[in-house]
């Protein structure tokens, strides 16, 4: 533990310079690349991590709040020199403490730089004053230079999750804010970056913001030219009311930057989440759910049969999707009511649970614990659970309300429930889905999205700790709740409800900018996708799916014994790459032709690789482009394979080295030359994998 006035921590190719001399609060004299040791700092002033009017900072407030109407603009100074520690080359953490007591309050920051070059940032406010402080806003924030001049953000809605936009970043604010209650299909990083950056190129610095419910992230441009990236909870006026002595801590507000484009941001952010000690350590098992099967037409013969065919099949985990539970026979009753249907299991699931665990499967069950039915005995029991005005209901979304599991006797109701059923049949996972926005959600009188956010999480903790081989997959009608506040507690998540391979190629592209393929679920559906209508090959999909935590959602019983022996081919497959797919990095090609899109990961050692070319338009040129390879050892020589069978599409349309059996090349000529692709420019869901080695 040192103390000093200028703080520069580094890792991974980042560097943080702070100015922590005080009384004024730390100063980021620089954030970027690690410009390495440094005599003397040609910065300025530097950009203030909680700025004020005070000190002359007119863009959006950082800090907001009042006193029942009352207004004292808060000036903080350092209360005690800076808690600075230093990990040479793996970063360091920085705290301070602060006071005001003009305003009546303290402020605790922490600033950390991680082992991967990821900064992490919250700050704690505490009310000193006997008066109550109604806090509006308290974000973080940290500055971008000057040649940061695009910003890169999405849009998004149910099975169309996070599609990229981007603009020119000028003056003014570029806000994103969530209001949903949960993270939002638009939910992703916020990015800056240089102009006409890509996946490979250009530099680019990043926030997001851990949290799963309402949030902001947003990039501002001063008149006087300087710029910063925001984020942190979005607060609704009067949610938080901090009495004397009481606190409120913002969520951990990530940032990150890279100067090897989009991808570099990837391989820093999936590097620190793969060093977490709650990140999964066993191979991550090929999964059946039973939804798009079944879905609420379950019969116990059926789904043994399900069961068994999975099992032939390779399968490794079998999940019981909705439609388990009392009155569950459609979406309109029955939710909230936690207890095995008897009409439709009279034995209870247990002998379903007893042939999976004959097949060594694990055993999988749905549940949506937030939610409820009107029509279900709990709220007719219990109306008022629910998060929101009695006095009149929000609209339904689903037919279905909110619970407020901030209330003890609805959160006690939920873990004993849960918990009891995990105990009972010895449940592996849980999908835990949330299939509906917060819509005016009061709480006590007030707003209560803060308040349901961090029950939630308690309550996903508490289930961790009594059942600690218990894995969560986070899903909200598909990929509403992708963030690494909720990653914190799951082990998975649902990247959407759309499984079209067309579709699903560019929102797992998308969703992997932030999360590893290793926590995204990944499913082989029908041939004909229930969603979009759509008819793909089952070599397609399997492409498509294998890119991910794979699984499979489809009635295979039904399915050809060509089909069926096709799909044990591709489950063992993917045994054999997951621990590429699951530990290497996600390399995205900048390709010249918008209809192919190149992808692949690459192994830590850059010894192995596995890419796939992705036909998903027509090409407007006739003759494909070449395949530029880069990431690779450019000095070592690689062995160039195509992966045989229907998963890389129609052979008479592989190029000639494919058809040949293999090409011997260096990294540097697959980086700088590249490989002839395969001649699908007018044959659109189709796919070409092929790995190096």
């Amino acid at each position: 533990m040192t103390h000093t006035p200028l703080v520069t921590l580094s890792a991974s190719g980042t560097g943080l310079i702070l100015d922590v001399a005080g009384p004024a609060l730390p100063r980021v004299l620089h954030w970027g690349a690690d410009p390495g040791p440094i005599s003397a700092l040609p910065a300025a002033e530097g950009q203030a991590l909680l700025p004020s009017q005070g000190d002359g900072w007119f863009g959006r407030p950082v800090l907001d709040g009042h006193r029942d109407g009352s207004w004292e603009p808060a000036r903080f100074e350092v209360s005690q020199p800076a808690k600075v520690t230093v990990r040479a080359g793996a970063g360091g953490t920085v705290a301070v403490r602060a006071a005001d007591p003009l305003a009546g309050l303290e402020l605790g920051m922490e600033i950390e730089l991680t082992p991967q070059g990821v900064i992490r940032m919250r700050h704690e406010l505490v009310n000193t004053a006997p008066r109550p402080y109604v806090l509006d806003r308290l974000a973080c924030l940290l500055p971008v230079p000057a040649h940061a001049t695009e910003v890169l953000d999405f849009a998004g809605r149910w099975a169309r999750e996070r599609s990229p936009q981007r603009a020119s970043l000028r003056q003014g604010v570029w806000s994103r804010e969530n209001r949903r209650g949960r993270t939002g299909f638009d939910a992703g990083p916020l990015i800056t970056g240089t102009d006409g950056f890509g996946f490979g190129s250009g530099q680019v610095w990043a926030v997001h913001t851990a949290w799963s419910g309402d949030h902001v992230h947003y990039a501002e441009r001063l008149p006087d030219g300087a710029a910063v990236l925001g984020g942190g909870e979005l607060l609704t006026p009067g949610e938080i009311r901090l009495g004397e002595g009481e606190s409120y801590r913002t969520p951990w507000v990530y940032f990150a930057t890279s100067a090897a484009g989009l991808d570099g941001l990837s391989h820093r952010l999936h590097a620190m989440i793969r060093a977490r000690d709650t990140h999964p350590a066993t191979a991550r098992p090929v999964t059946l759910n039973i939804w798009e099967a079944v879905y609420f037409d379950h019969d116990e013969d059926k789904l043994l049969a399900l069961a068994d065919a999975a099992a032939a099949a390779g399968v490794e985990r079998f999940v019981v999707d909705d439609g388990w539970f009392r009155h569950r026979r459609s979406d309109d009753a029955g939710l909230g009511d936690w207890y095995v249907d008897a009409d439709v299991w009279p034995h209870g699931l247990h002998p379903l649970v007893r042939r999976v665990r004959e097949h060594g499967m694990q055993f999988g069950l749905w549940f949506e614990p937030e939610m409820a039915n009107p029509h279900s005995d709990l709220i007719r029991e219990h109306p008022g659970w629910l998060l929101a005005d009695s006095r009149r209901l929000p609209r339904p979304q689903r037919n279905q309300h909110v619970l407020d599991v901030a209330r003890p006797e609805t959160y006690a109701y939920l873990l004993g429930r849960i918990s009891s059923l995990v105990a009972e049949y010895g449940i592996d996972y849980i999908k835990w889905d949330h299939n509906r926005d917060l819509a005016e959600p009061v709480h006590d009188g007030r707003p209560g999205t803060h308040a349901q956010t961090s029950a939630v999480y308690r309550l996903l903790d508490e289930l961790r700790a009594r059942h600690p081989a218990l894995e969560i997959e986070s899903c909200s009608s598909g990929g509403g709740r992708v963030d690494l506040g909720i990653l914190e507690r799951t082990d998975r998540i649902w990247a959407s409800d759309n499984i079209d391979p067309v579709e699903r190629q560019a929102i797992q592209r998308w969703t992997s900018l932030l999360v590893p393929y290793e926590l995204i679920g990944t499913h082989v559906g029908s041939a004909r996708a229930h969603l979009s209508g759509r008819t793909t090959s089952l070599g397609f999909r399997c492409a498509t799916a294998l890119f991910g935590h794979a699984g499979i959602e489809s009635d295979i019983t039904a399915w050809t014994a060509a089909d069926r022996a096709a799909l044990a081919e591709w489950i063992a497959l993917y045994k054999e790459l997951r621990p590429l797919l699951h530990a290497g990095d996600v390399v995205r090609v900048d390709h010249p032709d918008p209809a192919a899109w190149v992808h692949g990961v690459i192994a830590p050692d850059r010894r192995r690789a596995l890419f796939a070319y992705v036909q998903l338009e027509t090409s407007v040129a006739q003759r494909p482009a070449p395949m530029r390879l880069p990431g690779l050892n450019m000095s070592a020589e690689y062995v160039v394979r195509a992966i045989p069978g229907e998963i890389s599409g129609p052979e008479q349309h592989w190029p000639d080295w494919a058809k040949a059996g293999e090409l011997r090349l260096t990294g540097a000529a697959l980086a700088e030359i590249g490989l002839a692709a395969p001649g699908f420019t007018d044959r659109p869901g189709n796919a070409f994998l092929f790995t190096l080695g």
